[in-house]
């Protein structure tokens, strides 16, 4: 089958969707290599990501193209149709490499360099979700998402908090500020360790370049911001018990994270690639197993539909600071970001992913727990 035959197949399946090849809508593509349909046949998510940093094609809104797509599951739709099922299998399909270091991710992610990152976050570096509700701005919605964790855990002047995950200590500073708490945080990044740690000077933070696993005391909390789906699934029940030993009784733990509706074990293939290596989305089973005889629910609040606002503010903060940025970074670079965040964002408009905040305790709180939204 010839390129305009396989385009066609495929704008047959899109028609579904509402996307028109080299359509007038934002949300259509427009295709600039002749190759391109093929490639996105053989290769995948890894092709179409690929292709479009290649600049193989365009779209006004990419996020826009990915809330109308990611429902429809186009690969699963790909291999239902029997002509491009057969083009499929005759493609030649690599499988991607995948390390299995703990300090990977932070290598090749969060080490990218803290000038990307100044730019494109709020105030306080958090890359999680923000918390829209009563916000007007990216900095009030992340101010909100810390305060409703420390009010979710109960945080009191005095208690001792592991963050797992800590990122740039925005979380560890505001805890300590706002609370009197005392804070660790651990981080797999080395310019993340650096960063926070020039942000919490003078408070009661150490902020720790460890993986979880070399954890050791006890805290009165633990929580967890946006870091569990760098944990691979064969070690979810690893990481629930370490936090069950770090963990006082009486504490409780906050995991915050971007959830799947489909168990899984693999990440998307171009995610995987560029973006976050040796990463995966848990399911609700996959974390209600792994938590399975640790600990009681107490509370399981989704606050997916507010990562939307949140990645497409990034985006306008990266896109506004990319002349400031151009000379760290190529062009192919600034395609890529731009894929990542306004996929991501179409993704969970779209509903394909959620965000969780999950509160745990290790026996139940007497008399239950009292859910704050």
């Amino acid at each position: 089958m010839g390129a305009v035959g396989i385009s066609e197949k495929i704008q047959k399946i899109l028609t579904q969707t509402g996307i028109v090849i080299n359509g007038p809508n934002p949300w259509d593509i427009q295709v600039r290599h002749d190759r391109f349909f093929q490639r996105v046949l053989r290769e995948g998510s890894i092709g179409l990501g690929e292709s479009y940093m290649d600049g193989w094609w365009e779209c006004d809104r990419l996020d826009e193209f990915f809330c109308r797509i990611m429902p429809f599951k186009p690969e699963d739709a790909v291999k239902r149709n029997p002509a491009l099922r057969l083009e499929l299998l005759k493609a030649l399909v690599g499988k991607r490499a995948s390390g299995r270091r703990a300090f990977t991710v932070g290598e090749k992610h969060y080490d990218l360099g803290n000038e990307l990152f100044a730019r494109m976050l709020d105030r306080n570096m958090m890359y999680s979700c923000g918390y829209w509700k009563g916000a007007a701005t990216l900095d009030e919605a992340q101010l909100a998402k810390m305060d409703l964790i420390c009010r979710k855990i109960g945080l009191r002047p005095g208690d001792r908090i592991l963050d797992i995950g800590c990122g740039w200590g925005g979380f560890p500073r505001y805890a300590a500020e706002r609370y009197g708490a005392s804070v660790m945080g651990i981080t797999v990044s080395q310019k993340q360790v650096a960063f926070a740690r020039e942000l919490c000077a003078g408070l009661p933070v150490e902020i720790r370049y460890q993986d979880y696993r070399e954890v050791s005391g006890t805290f009165d909390h633990v929580v967890s911001i946006g870091m569990f789906e760098h944990v691979c699934y064969e070690h979810y029940r690893t990481y629930m018990s370490i936090v069950h030993r770090c963990l006082k009784d009486g504490g409780l733990f906050l995991l915050h994270t971007i959830g799947s509706n489909e168990s899984k074990v693999t990440v998307d293939p171009w995610f995987g690639k560029y973006i976050f290596p040796n990463s995966m989305i848990p399911s609700m089973k996959q974390i209600s197993e792994s938590v399975e005889g640790l600990f009681v629910v107490e509370d399981w609040h989704n606050i997916g539909p507010h990562y939307d606002p949140t990645l497409m503010a990034w985006f306008r903060n990266f896109d506004a600071a990319w002349d400031e940025l151009r000379g760290l970074y190529d062009d192919r670079f600034y395609r890529m970001w731009k894929y990542y965040l306004l996929s991501s964002a179409g993704t969970f408009r779209a509903r394909c992913l959620q965000v969780w905040q999950i509160v745990l305790s290790k026996g139940g709180i007497p008399g239950g727990y009292l859910s704050i939204r």
